[in-house]
């Protein structure tokens, strides 16, 4: 034992974001101090409002921590993005229709998700040895369990702990050709903060096997950062992804029928959906431009124009 209390160890605290236009935000924090020096590790969800799977997985992870067993510092918040959450906002800052995702780091001098962005990554994402942003499918879709970090300097170090997470594929984004920018771990990766972000579950409902996947991805990595005793469970394999993914979007509005399967291979020139039009009529065929698998399928029928169909990864 060290002395502390168990309130002395924990500390539940909020972070006042002033000047927003409907008022100031007070966003939840806890932060757990280990009975010795290591490494300080941020851990998020909840940046897009309605991926309750991540949430429920981190909300469960947290209630588990023993300080006195801890080595280091683990600051959680449990739902970033506070405004959608309470609204069930899919996606976007309700304020202004902005996808927080795509925010980071920031801009004190911006609209609401840029303010909401600089003043997270200020607190949590800068200074933190390591950063685990846990994400699940929104509302209209399903993602494969996964892992994403950023080609960078820092970039061996987010690979090691997106091994360790555990899930069959890990996708490193190039630093040439980032799919998706202005997210929490790409801003990290920038900053020199190993980070990652992890995907399971969908359709905005708490699934069991999706929380299990990010439960276990979280203990896998404290204990493979030497924080806390648990045992490490590996995967019966892993494929790592270095090309990066292709997002796929449809050109035109209408009824969206997904034909592939989420993480079965296609190959080029393979038929994943069709969209047709509100008589019936298909109007669009989209195909694989290349081989890969399918990471993120749009489940909702109704899609608009330059919506979101799919993601693939490219080949190994």
């Amino acid at each position: 034992m060290d002395g502390r209390t168990s309130q002395e160890a924990v500390i539940r605290g909020y972070l006042r974001i002033p000047g927003l236009p409907d008022g100031d935000l007070e966003l939840p924090y806890l932060q757990f101090q280990g009975r010795a020096a290591g490494p300080r590790l941020t851990l998020l969800s909840g940046v897009h409002g309605c991926e309750y799977s991540g949430m429920a997985a981190l909300r469960e992870f947290l209630g588990e921590i023993d300080t006195a067993a801890l080595i280091g510092t683990i600051t959680a918040v449990p739902v970033v993005n506070l405004p959608a959450y309470t609204s069930r906002t899919p996606f976007v800052v309700p304020a202004d229709g902005k996808n927080l995702n795509r925010c980071f780091p920031g801009d004190p001098s911006g609209t609401y998700a840029d303010v909401l962005a600089h003043h997270v990554f200020e607190r949590f994402i800068r200074g933190a040895d390591y950063v685990i942003d846990v994400h699940s499918g929104d509302l209209p879709e399903v993602i494969e369990p996964l892992v994403v970090y950023d080609e960078s300097a820092v970039g061996e170090a987010a690979r090691q702990i997106a091994l360790a997470y555990g899930t069959e594929h890990v996708i490193r984004q190039p630093a040439s050709a980032r799919v998706t920018t202005g997210t929490t771990s790409a801003a990290a990766a920038d900053a020199g903060v190993p980070a990652i972000t992890a995907e399971a579950g969908g359709n905005g409902v708490v699934s069991a096997q999706a929380v299990a996947t990010h439960l276990r991805g979280l203990r896998n990595v404290v204990a493979t950062l030497g924080m806390l005793p648990y045992d490490v469970e590996r995967p019966s394999r892993q494929i790592e992804h270095d090309r990066g993914w292709s997002w796929i979007y449809s050109p035109v509005g209408g009824w969206w029928q997904p034909l592939a399967e989420l993480g079965k291979r296609v190959d080029e020139g393979e038929v994943l959906g069709r969209v047709s039009n509100l008589f019936g009529d298909v109007i669009h065929e989209v195909k694989a431009l290349e081989a890969g698998t399918p990471m993120i399928i749009t489940t909702s029928p109704a899609v608009a124009a330059e919506g979101l169909l799919m993601a693939l990864t490219q080949e190994v």
